[in-house]
């Protein structure tokens, strides 16, 4: 029953430790080098390192979108108006071409 425990304990740990390394799994670094802002598509706020929180958006039939933003809450906006807050990803990506 402890080496039970202890395995579980280890998996546990090991999916965490995964988890952390990557919020956004299959995401790639191509997506987030070419990301078109540096500001929340919510808040507006400039995303820090290391605070930055990635959201897939999935949609069926289109391709998974990266979205990055400076706070849960500000992910709990988008996933209530995800519309909105793309257009203005849209428009900083397309602006991000011209230039």
């Amino acid at each position: 029953m402890k080496k039970l425990l202890a395995v579980a304990l280890l998996l546990l740990a090991t999916s965490r430790a995964a988890i952390a390394a990557d919020p956004a799994p299959g995401v790639t670094a191509k997506a987030r080098a070419d990301y078109p802002t540096p500001l929340c598509v919510v808040s507006g706020e400039h995303l820090e390192a290391g605070n930055i929180v990635e959201y897939v958006y999935k949609q069926a039939g289109k391709p998974d979108r990266l979205v990055r933003l400076c706070c849960h809450k500000c992910e709990t906006r988008f996933k209530a108006n995800p519309a909105k807050y793309l257009e203005k990803l849209d428009a900083a990506a397309k602006a991000a071409k011209k230039n």
